[in-house]
């Protein structure tokens, strides 16, 4: 029997379909009467500029939503979106905002990477529907705590990744799982971007990219309308330069991000991901530069094992990032996309990329006719949610599947930072044979910061 995106990710670990049924009957019963001509959702954004701004506009297409509150960490950015909705209350501290939401139905969030957890913890707590934009959070320990807190405040959740609700997305997982290439045994995937330690040479290439080779030591004032203390939030005080900010400067650095693989294995390793039903890797193995201690990686491989999955066979997923790419592409035994997603099954192949996929070779395909599409096709990421708050609907990337995606794209960055193939116990975080993994794996918050 096929299966369809309701349940693509969790029907092998059947608490976690029992939590989504609760979900969407909690949700249901809790909103139902939003769905009133004179109610509406009221919302909370926890930042509101960039890829925040963009997660708004998308949010009040809804007729049915209200902006109810707005936080920025940069107060120009706060008072420029506070001037378009006078009636919502303002923050700068997320924290705060967290203390106030008794009159709000949900909370969207879109602050850097190393802060999601510490904003969307406290929502959850208080059983607040949640949107929060990709990765799901800055770490393994990070990603599994949030789960936990999902399963248990049984309301809507999201991570943004918007790809993943494209009709592109859908029909590749539609031929994977029907078939359409016979049992898959291995796939790659690979990105040009190279968000990390470029040589100057690469960084010329990249004009949104500052060359730098190491943490600054010259003190800078930050701008004035930026709230700098509030903005390290969790991680370890640093001083201001201008090499951190604005974005997406800070996503090299690992005190608050993790390069290339946490922003766009959110995206791509999403495909397989989905279509191949993974979850918990056996093992995983990087290949790179020497480890940089402040700046992820510009280009490496991460290798991951898979074991069986109900019916399906064990499997090997690659990630090539910067200027690392399949073998198979440098031989150009396939198309040589820039970015890409190979499938490579007994019967043939399947690339794709985020709007067009192929199947290879050409040839063999050139009758082939695709099943009947079994997938619900999607409003989109943002609606989605929305429509998940009010009549229980299912979501595409709720937190038991979009925190699992997660784990594995950090794990990835965690072999290549302690250097060594790692052996993953996905009951206690850890990887057996690495104790030098763990700081990788997990921090301590700065003073002030909790997820408690």
């Amino acid at each position: 029997m096929q299966r369809n995106d309701t349940t693509h990710s969790v029907d092998r670990r059947q608490f976690l379909v029992t939590a989504a049924a609760c979900t969407a009957t909690l949700a249901s019963s809790r909103f139902a009467k939003a769905t009133s001509a004179n109610d509406k959702l009221s919302l909370a954004f926890v930042g509101v500029g960039g890829r925040g701004g963009g997660n708004l506009e998308e949010m009040i297409k809804d007729p049915g939503v209200q902006v109810a509150a707005i936080c920025d960490v940069n107060q120009g950015t706060l008072d420029r979106v506070a001037e378009r909705f006078p009636n919502a209350r303002k923050f700068v501290d997320f924290r705060k905002l967290a203390d106030s939401l008794k009159d709000i139905d949900a909370v969207v969030v879109s602050s850097t990477e190393h802060t999601h957890a510490f904003a969307t913890l406290p929502a959850l707590q208080q059983r607040k529907p949640v949107y929060c934009e990709k990765p799901l959070t800055y770490n393994i320990q990070e990603a599994k705590r949030i789960m936990d807190e999902a399963v248990v405040a049984k309301v809507a959740t999201q991570m943004g990744t918007q790809i993943h609700a494209t009709a592109n997305y859908r029909r590749v997982v539609e031929l994977i799982q029907s078939g359409a290439i016979g049992p898959v045994s291995e796939a790659h995937v690979w990105t040009s971007r190279a968000w990390g330690l470029q040589s100057e040479e690469d960084a010329k290439k990249h004009g949104d990219i500052v060359y730098v080779t190491d943490r600054p030591t010259q003190v800078m004032q930050p701008p004035k309308e930026i709230d700098w203390d509030l903005w390290i939030g969790p991680a370890p005080m640093r001083s201001f330069h201008e090499v951190y900010l604005p974005g997406p400067k800070w996503y090299r650095w690992w005190d608050f991000a993790n390069g290339t693989m946490s922003d766009l294995g959110s995206h791509f390793n999403d495909l397989p991901f989905w279509a191949l039903r993974l979850d918990h890797p056996r093992t995983v193995e990087s290949f790179g530069p020497p480890p940089h201690k402040e700046l992820a990686p510009a280009s490496m491989t991460a290798v991951y094992e898979y074991g069986p999955r109900g019916d399906l066979p064990a499997c090997r997923v690659a990630w090539y990032q910067g200027a690392d790419k399949p073998q198979i592409w440098k031989e150009k035994g396939i198309p040589t996309w820039d970015n890409g997603i190979l499938f490579i099954g007994r019967d043939g192949m399947l690339l794709s990329d985020y709007g067009r996929h192929v199947l290879l070779p050409e040839s063999k395909f050139e009758s082939y006719e695709g099943p009947k599409p079994f997938l619900r096709e999607s409003p989109g990421q943002q609606q989605e949610w929305l429509d998940a708050i009010r009549n229980g609907t299912p979501t595409g990337s709720p937190f038991d599947y979009a925190g699992l995606l997660t784990i594995a794209n950090h794990l990835g960055n965690v072999a290549y930072r302690a250097g060594q193939k790692l052996e993953w116990d996905p009951v206690k975080l850890r990887a057996k044979n690495c104790p030098a993994a763990t700081p990788f794996i997990e921090r301590t918050p700065r003073a002030g910061w909790s997820l408690a």
